[in-house]
């Protein structure tokens, strides 16, 4: 789960801007924009092994939580 920390003097925006960018890096919501057609293959590489480090995290997850019922 993201969550950032929002300073007492913070504007809204700032803190919404980075909570977006964060969200966005972690790969939960992706917002194309319209100068982004391409895609470096280091940030597709990136992105690829993020996905696949929470699709096992999530299996393992699973996986362990079945065996503990029993």
């Amino acid at each position: 789960m993201s969550q950032i920390v929002v300073d007492e003097g913070e504007n809204l925006e700032k803190a919404i801007k980075r909570f977006k960018r964060l969200v966005e890096k972690e790969g939960i919501i992706r917002e194309w924009k319209k100068r982004e057609f391409f895609e470096k293959p280091s940030t597709i590489r990136n992105r690829k092994n993020k996905a696949m480090q929470r699709k096992l995290l999530k299996k393992n997850r699973k996986s362990h939580d079945s065996k503990a019922g029993y």
